[in-house]
Protein backbone atom coordinates (compact mmCIF):
# COMPACT_ATOMS: atom_id res chain seq x y z
CA UNK A 1 0.00 0.00 0.00
CA UNK A 2 2.81 1.89 0.92
CA UNK A 3 4.72 1.64 -2.39
CA UNK A 4 1.41 2.63 -4.38
CA UNK A 5 1.19 5.81 -2.42
CA UNK A 6 5.04 6.45 -3.44
CA UNK A 7 4.42 5.60 -7.05
CA UNK A 8 1.64 8.01 -7.27
CA UNK A 9 2.84 10.99 -6.03
CA UNK A 10 5.73 10.35 -8.20
CA UNK A 11 3.31 10.10 -10.91
CA UNK A 12 1.62 13.43 -9.73
CA UNK A 13 4.75 15.39 -9.38
CA UNK A 14 5.91 14.47 -13.58
CA UNK A 15 1.97 15.39 -14.05
CA UNK A 16 2.91 18.80 -12.37
CA UNK A 17 6.51 19.32 -13.74
CA UNK A 18 4.76 18.56 -17.58
CA UNK A 19 2.28 20.70 -17.18
CA UNK A 20 4.65 23.87 -15.80
CA UNK A 21 7.40 23.03 -18.91
CA UNK A 22 4.35 23.41 -21.25
CA UNK A 23 3.72 26.89 -19.90
CA UNK A 24 6.42 28.74 -22.08
CA UNK A 25 5.20 31.17 -24.75
CA UNK A 26 5.61 30.38 -28.33
CA UNK A 27 8.12 33.10 -29.31
CA UNK A 28 10.57 31.77 -25.93
CA UNK A 29 10.40 28.22 -27.64
CA UNK A 30 11.06 29.76 -31.29
CA UNK A 31 14.07 31.73 -29.84
CA UNK A 32 15.63 29.12 -28.12
CA UNK A 33 15.18 26.93 -31.49
CA UNK A 34 16.41 29.80 -33.05
CA UNK A 35 19.37 30.26 -30.97
CA UNK A 36 20.37 26.46 -31.14
CA UNK A 37 20.20 27.05 -34.84
CA UNK A 38 22.35 30.05 -34.31
CA UNK A 39 25.03 27.86 -32.55
CA UNK A 40 24.34 25.03 -35.27
CA UNK A 41 25.90 27.62 -38.04
CA UNK A 42 22.57 27.61 -39.63
CA UNK A 43 21.38 31.26 -39.01
CA UNK A 44 23.38 34.25 -41.82
CA UNK A 45 23.74 37.34 -39.82
CA UNK A 46 25.23 40.26 -40.16
CA UNK A 47 27.49 41.55 -36.75
CA UNK A 48 28.25 45.25 -36.62
CA UNK A 49 30.53 47.14 -34.46
CA UNK A 50 29.89 50.68 -33.52
CA UNK A 51 31.75 53.57 -32.03
CA UNK A 52 28.62 55.50 -30.41
CA UNK A 53 31.03 59.13 -30.44
CA UNK A 54 32.43 58.77 -34.19
CA UNK A 55 29.10 57.09 -35.29
CA UNK A 56 31.47 54.72 -37.30
CA UNK A 57 31.40 50.73 -37.99
CA UNK A 58 34.54 50.07 -36.29
CA UNK A 59 33.66 46.05 -37.58
CA UNK A 60 31.55 44.14 -39.43
CA UNK A 61 31.29 40.66 -39.69
CA UNK A 62 28.93 38.52 -41.52
CA UNK A 63 28.12 34.95 -42.15
CA UNK A 64 27.02 31.85 -40.11
CA UNK A 65 28.15 32.92 -36.53
CA UNK A 66 27.58 32.20 -33.18
CA UNK A 67 27.41 34.98 -30.58
CA UNK A 68 28.78 34.39 -27.24
CA UNK A 69 29.33 36.62 -24.56
CA UNK A 70 32.30 35.77 -21.49
CA UNK A 71 32.51 36.20 -17.82
CA UNK A 72 33.88 39.82 -18.63
CA UNK A 73 30.93 40.83 -20.81
CA UNK A 74 33.26 40.62 -24.39
CA UNK A 75 31.96 39.24 -27.53
CA UNK A 76 33.59 35.84 -28.99
CA UNK A 77 32.31 35.18 -32.33
CA UNK A 78 32.58 32.05 -34.22
CA UNK A 79 32.20 31.72 -37.67
CA UNK A 80 31.76 28.92 -40.40
CA UNK A 81 33.60 29.92 -43.39
CA UNK A 82 33.03 28.93 -46.66
CA UNK A 83 35.00 25.84 -47.15
CA UNK A 84 34.08 24.31 -43.39
CA UNK A 85 36.53 26.26 -42.06
CA UNK A 86 36.34 28.32 -38.22
CA UNK A 87 37.13 31.43 -37.23
CA UNK A 88 37.01 33.51 -34.04
CA UNK A 89 37.06 36.54 -32.88
CA UNK A 90 37.37 37.98 -29.54
CA UNK A 91 35.88 41.61 -29.60
CA UNK A 92 36.13 43.67 -26.47
CA UNK A 93 33.28 46.16 -25.45
CA UNK A 94 33.40 49.38 -24.10
CA UNK A 95 31.42 52.37 -22.88
CA UNK A 96 31.48 53.94 -26.51
CA UNK A 97 31.98 50.79 -28.54
CA UNK A 98 28.46 48.41 -28.99
CA UNK A 99 27.57 45.77 -31.11
CA UNK A 100 24.10 44.88 -33.12
CA UNK A 101 23.30 41.38 -34.67
CA UNK A 102 20.50 41.15 -37.26
CA UNK A 103 19.31 37.85 -38.86
CA UNK A 104 19.45 38.25 -42.59
CA UNK A 105 17.22 35.28 -43.81
CA UNK A 106 14.14 33.51 -41.63
CA UNK A 107 14.65 30.42 -39.85
CA UNK A 108 12.13 27.84 -39.71
CA UNK A 109 12.16 26.60 -36.32
CA UNK A 110 9.15 24.82 -34.52
CA UNK A 111 7.39 27.52 -31.64
CA UNK A 112 5.55 23.97 -30.17
CA UNK A 113 8.84 21.81 -29.40
CA UNK A 114 12.23 21.87 -28.21
CA UNK A 115 14.92 21.17 -29.87
CA UNK A 116 17.68 18.63 -28.67
CA UNK A 117 20.86 18.18 -30.63
CA UNK A 118 22.57 15.37 -30.32
CA UNK A 119 26.58 14.37 -31.06
CA UNK A 120 27.69 10.96 -30.45
CA UNK A 121 31.18 11.85 -32.04
CA UNK A 122 31.76 13.99 -29.08
CA UNK A 123 31.62 11.42 -26.87
CA UNK A 124 34.94 10.05 -28.25
CA UNK A 125 37.81 12.96 -27.44
CA UNK A 126 40.35 13.53 -30.52
CA UNK A 127 43.23 13.38 -28.65
CA UNK A 128 46.53 14.98 -29.89
CA UNK A 129 50.13 13.35 -28.23
CA UNK A 130 52.74 15.81 -28.30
Amino acid sequence: MKARTVIVRILVALLVVAALVGCESDAYVASYNVSKAADQFEIFRRVVFYNGITGEYILVVEGYCSIQTDTDGDLNLIVKTEDGSYLKHFLGLSDNVTYFAEQIEPARVSDARYRVIFKPSVIIPDIDVR
